[in-house]
């Protein structure tokens, strides 16, 4: 009887028809296929470029050497695996490169989750270390991450929070490098790749150590009760500098008001951990350690000469400070900031990126110059309404930097002897309809000015439009390609729905970087107010107003931090905006674990209060005004915005009856790993927004 059950339920089952996917909304696959590059580098002595690219999903390294840079794929990727291959890393004579495959992003409380597995494999995939030597086919060895090679090749790595070691020259079994009772992260080789430099991060102190061999012991530079990081070797290898923040100070302060949290620069002799302050930063807000993309870069240059990024007139930007103390010297004057940084060879100069052209609109672009640290004299490399980033040092008189225009994707550059080269593969991406985004500016209700670009075709009239708003918040979207890909895919996406008859403004709210330290630490920000989302808002009033729009057809769309603004939005102003599309989003920050709930003081003033102002600055507060359908989408291993900020959103507004519906991922994280996993929540918003919007 039950085999004929079974066998009768198989019938039933074939001969029923499988309900196909439906198809992709026109030419998504064409918008979503530009190639995304990342990682460029340069090793200590030049010579050489590496680099990843990335084509629907399929990710592969690239190396190119001098003196003709003739691109070589060392890997041979072929499936959208959601293996990323990161942290590309040089030997300082570049005869060796090392980078990892697998795992993603993660917070404190993800510290021991297993590596990411999105393609929901039966085997669970691990972080692993890999090597190539002088170009030749890339060699396994070992699990972990965070890799330095030394000069001999030695490659030591962070496994578990302890360091371990493999010579990438002949790769045996690697070894423990040592024990150490914190968790241990920043490894830095001395030049003659000897000693081991590293932090050691134990509960609220962190020590810098120096590791001389398995029968010596560790010796420790200046400990403090203090936070020490970003150590750095003097060129001979007898000394090392590096910075300190000394506590926490918001621990016995009110957490509703920023504090100032400034820095010092130490040096220290490496061989008895005698060390001495060289600097102490303004305890003021501009004084603060910058929390800038690429911290704080510290860097020892030639003529005992450190350089560092800072904020002391309100923007990031290069100083320079002797070794012997003194004031430091700035470097990139003017009302912009520095990004990426990279050293030429001799260490004589820093080849950068910034927004500080002159040009209209620069201060939304990214432009690659020069500066020479003995004079100060700044060479600008690039110019113009295209946008280059991330820029890498082959050698003293040649410069690498990836390339871009608003509608055409990411390359790799070379200039060298007064010529220009294409180094990474041709593209053929050209979608139609793309257009060039228009810089522009509005108020907010409290005078804020805030910039975004403007995404219309000329024909527009009487279209839908969408806001779209960015994560972080320490973010910034271009007037063009962005060197990060969750915003690489976001701007080729406000692309599509221009293409597809919406009107898009991307604002960039308060809180993002670009526009100075006032404006990325606002006052009554986040869970201490939600005053950026006055930006938004007037954002969608700017739009509304904008010729070709119809006013009564306004959504939203955004991810992580911008899917608060999303849910923000929708809370409060569902009068004007119809419909949304909210990618896991924070939406209660009183159970936002890595803002609030860390160490309490019987003397900390105002805990109740700052959990009452944190509900009242969340979304899910405001519910009972949100009338809107909404599309959440979120995967469910994500390790930057717990999971549970959107079940719980889901629960609440199934039982107050507002309409949404969800799209989750399984095993996916926060910045999706697979290509798949982002054309099927592109064409689920694409689907949900035609659906809400141009009825």
């Amino acid at each position: 009887m039950r085999r004929f059950a079974l066998a009768a339920l198989a019938a039933t089952l074939l001969s029923e028809p499988v309900q196909a996917a439906p198809p992709l909304p026109p030419d998504l696959a064409e918008f979503l296929s530009y190639p995304f590059i990342a990682e460029l580098s340069a090793p200590a002595t030049g010579g050489a470029l590496a680099w990843v690219e990335t084509r629907e999903g399929v990710r592969n390294v690239w190396l190119a050497r001098g003196p003709d840079f003739s691109a070589k794929k060392l890997t041979q990727g072929t499936s959208d695996d959601g293996m990323e291959l990161t942290e590309l890393t040089w030997s300082p004579d570049g005869k060796v490169l090392v980078w990892v495959r697998g795992g993603g992003e993660s917070n404190s409380w993800a510290a021991g989750y297993p590596a990411p597995n999105p393609a929901s494999l039966a085997q669970q995939p691990v972080q692993e270390v890999w090597a190539s030597v002088e170009g030749a086919a890339p060699v396994k060895l070992g699990e972990g991450a965070d890799p330095v090679v030394s000069a001999s090749g030695r490659v030591a790595y962070i496994k578990d929070n302890q360091p371990w070691v493999v010579d990438a020259h002949a790769p045996t079994k690697p070894e423990k490098l040592l024990t150490d009772r914190g968790k241990v992260s920043s490894l830095v080789w001395s030049p003659d790749g000897t000693k081991l430099a590293f932090v050691s991060k134990r509960l609220e102190h962190s020590l810098i150590g120096v590791y001389s061999g398995p029968d010596q012991p560790i010796v420790w530079l200046a400990p403090s009760t203090g936070t020490d990081a970003d150590p750095v070797w003097s060129p001979d290898g007898k000394r090392l500098a590096w910075t300190r923040r000394t506590g926490t100070p918001d621990l016995i302060a009110n957490l509703l008001k920023e504090q100032p949290n400034p820095f010092s620069i130490w040096t220290a002799d490496a061989a008895s951990g005698e060390g001495q302050k060289l600097w102490q930063s303004p305890a003021t807000f501009n004084g603060s350690y910058p929390e800038v993309p690429d911290g704080l870069f510290l860097n020892w240059g030639p003529n005992d000469t450190l350089t560092f990024r800072a904020e002391m007139d309100g923007w990031a930007h290069l100083y320079a400070l002797p070794t012997t103390g003194g004031t430091p010297r700035l470097l990139t004057p003017g009302d912009c900031i520095v990004e990426h940084v990279s050293t030429v060879p001799d260490g004589s100069a820093l080849t950068y990126d910034s927004n500080c052209g002159k040009g209209a609109g620069d201060i939304d672009r990214r432009h690659v110059s020069r500066v020479t640290l003995a004079t100060g004299k700044i060479q600008n490399l690039t110019s113009g309404t295209g946008i280059e980033f991330v820029p890498a040092t082959p050698g003293k008189d040649s410069a690498a930097w990836i390339a871009s225009t608003p509608t055409t994707p990411m390359r790799v550059t070379l200039s060298q002897g007064g010529k220009t080269l294409v180094l990474s593969q041709s593209s053929t991406y050209a979608p139609k309809g793309m257009v060039v985004p228009k810089p522009v500016i509005f108020t907010a209700s409290d005078g804020q000015t805030v910039h975004g670009q403007l995404f219309q075709t000329a024909s527009a009239k009487a279209q839908p439009a969408l806001v779209f708003v960015h994560g972080g918040p320490p973010r910034q979207m271009l007037l063009g390609w962005s060197y990060m890909d969750y915003y690489a895919h976001a701007y080729a996406m406000n692309q599509y729905y221009a293409a597809h008859g919406y009107t898009v403004l991307s604002v960039n709210y308060r809180l993002g970087i670009g526009y100075g330290r006032a404006f990325q630490h606002p006052e009554g920000a986040g869970l201490t107010g939600n005053t950026e989302y006055r930006d938004v808002l007037a954002g969608a009033k700017f739009l509304a107003a904008q010729n070709g729009v119809d006013s009564k057809r306004i959504g939203i769309w955004g991810g992580s931090y911008g899917g608060l603004l999303v849910a923000h939005a929708l809370a409060l102003n569902s009068d004007l905006f119809k419909a949304g599309v909210d990618f896991h989003g924070v939406h209660d920050w009183t159970n936002f674990l890595e803002r609030i709930n860390g160490p309490r003081r019987y003397d900390q003033p105002g805990y109740d209060q700052v959990m009452k102002t944190a509900w009242e600055s969340s979304p899910i507060s405001e519910l009972k005004g949100w009338t809107s359908p909404v599309l959440l989408i979120s995967g469910d291993d994500d390790r930057n915005v717990r999971f549970d900020q959107t079940i719980t959103l889901a629960q609440r507004l199934a039982a107050q009856g507002t309409p949404f519906e969800e799209l989750i991922l399984p095993n996916e994280i926060h910045g999706f790993l697979r290509h798949q996993s982002w054309v099927k929540a592109d064409a689920a918003s694409v689907r949900f927004l035609a659906r809400e919007l141009e009825k």
